[in-house]
């Protein structure tokens, strides 16, 4: 069995990720390690196509996925605003992406949000959160920004857990 590499470790530095170096080269060294998983076409999977296959599968069901089956750039930035942490709502201790200071998600940092999801929900403060509180990560509809209160009221959900 391979070494795994979504852990709290890679957790901590996506956090720390914008005040410290240190934090920035260990995510990129880990992010280009292999996986130990083998993708449907026989080559062995980086960490980062690894996240990007989970990311992809668990929350862009409605998106083009033009690179199936990883999430690119447009499915992560189309996907971003509808993660909620326990309910929906513009509160910005709910709203996954605004309370991880990810104003917007571009070619530079999808990868690293998409990173910072499956490690919250591997090993960080959302799997805790989940077995101690039974606040799960919440997938609301598309463009939650521009509903109505009584639209984001009356939205479909669904909750997701590692």
């Amino acid at each position: 069995m391979g070494q795994k590499y979504i852990d709290d470790k890679l957790y901590d530095a996506i956090v720390r990720f914008d005040d410290n170096e240190d934090a920035q080269e260990y995510f990129y060294s880990i992010m280009d390690k292999p996986s130990g998983k083998k993708a449907k076409d026989g080559h062995e999977e980086t960490v980062r196509e690894q996240i990007l296959r989970i990311y992809g599968m668990l929350f862009c069901e409605d998106t083009s996925m033009a690179n199936a089956p990883y999430a690119d750039v447009d499915d992560v930035s189309g996907t971003a605003d509808r993660l909620y942490i326990g309910s929906v709502g513009y509160d910005s201790e709910h709203w996954y992406r605004m309370k991880h200071h990810f104003p917007v998600i571009d070619d530079d940092n999808f990868d690293r949000f998409a990173a910072l999801v499956i490690a919250d929900m591997n090993c960080g403060p959302m799997h805790d959160a989940a077995l101690n509180d039974g606040n799960t990560l919440v997938v609301g509809e598309a463009d939650p920004l521009h509903m109505t209160a009584e639209q984001r009221k009356n939205q479909k959900i669904k909750s997701v857990m590692i």
